[in-house]
């Protein structure tokens, strides 16, 4: 265990004592202090690899969540249409305020129950032709679309490979280029290979500020490049795969800022300045020519690596 998984295990029990005291009470004061100082003392200046780990931490907001608090009226829409329904994808039609969107979330669950169902987030071909379906009907009928990306990677099981797994993520990428209307990613905690890459090419990409977004895991770049998996954690510092580093890099566009330690439970606050970020966003984006859009779109991913 490594000293910031110890410290939020400490931090988590003295949140579960401190529930039990009473507030005006010489001991709550005493615990809340030291409260405080373990946190600042943890999360003041994390790492790469302690940023993995926050990121894939089972207690963070997950995509569910977020989709249930940030829109409304969210109508949620089954189905690739030649095979199955993959519950990795929660896609949709919803309102942002008063502006109809169309929703395309990675959900990884958020108990072991509902991971299993949800494959822990792993998108297989039917989840990306389900993706694309609904972004093209959106694009029909002139609705912005919203991704949300959370994933350690598309699934790379047999099953997924017989079906067109590579060939789903290449269509995706493709078709996303060619979509006539607004499209805006969020990355919220895990963005990895192709399985987040699928739902990213967009006009206007978040990242909230404790996400990774690379195109393989630290564990698969040291085994590659390193022939072990003993240097994942030198691995991550070496891939700049944090928001802040995607931001210097110009691959990402804002970040989202998050409590000390991570987000877990969203507040109002919190999601009212999100919602408003997203709608203004949108907005604007909708007023664009859609030649200018879409031309706007390739440029922004072309420059990628060239400065």
């Amino acid at each position: 265990m490594s000293k910031l998984e110890e410290n939020r295990l400490q931090i988590s029990l003295l949140e579960s004592e401190i529930l039990s005291l009473d507030p005006k009470s010489e001991e709550f004061s005493i615990k809340m202090d030291l409260l405080n100082k373990l946190k600042e003392e943890t999360y003041s200046n994390l790492s790469h690899w302690d940023r993995v780990l926050i990121a894939r931490s089972e207690d963070r907001l997950k995509a569910t969540t977020l989709v249930d608090r940030l829109f409304d009226s969210f109508i949620e829409l089954h189905g690739d249409q030649y095979f199955s329904d993959d519950q990795s994808i929660v896609s949709g039609l919803a309102f942002l305020d008063d502006m109809p969107v169309t929703v395309i979330a990675q959900a990884k669950g958020t108990n072991l129950n509902e991971s299993i169902k949800r494959n822990f987030g792993m998108t297989s071909p039917e989840g990306f032709r389900k993706s694309l379906r609904l972004a093209k009907e959106a694009a029909k009928f002139n609705r912005p679309i919203v991704t949300i990306v959370d994933t350690s990677g598309a699934y790379p099981g047999k099953g997924a490979e017989e079906r067109g797994q590579a060939r789903a993520i290449a269509s995706n990428l493709m078709e996303f280029f060619k979509l006539k209307t607004p499209v805006v990613a969020i990355v919220l905690s895990e963005g990895g290979s192709g399985g987040a890459l699928a739902l990213t090419v967009s006009d206007y990409i978040y990242m909230f500020e404790n996400a990774i977004y690379s195109v393989l895991s630290p564990e698969g770049f040291s085994s590659i490049l390193f022939k072990n998996l003993k240097t994942a954690e030198e691995s991550a510092e070496i891939m700049k795969l944090t928001s802040h580093d995607l931001k210097d890099e110009g691959i990402i566009d804002e970040i989202i800022l998050e409590p000390l330690g991570g987000i877990k439970v969203p507040t109002n606050e919190f999601l009212l300045d999100l919602k408003q970020k997203l709608y203004n966003k949108l907005k604007e984006l909708s007023k664009l020519d859609k030649n200018t859009l879409l031309e706007l779109r390739y440029k922004k991913f072309r420059k990628i690596g060239l400065e």
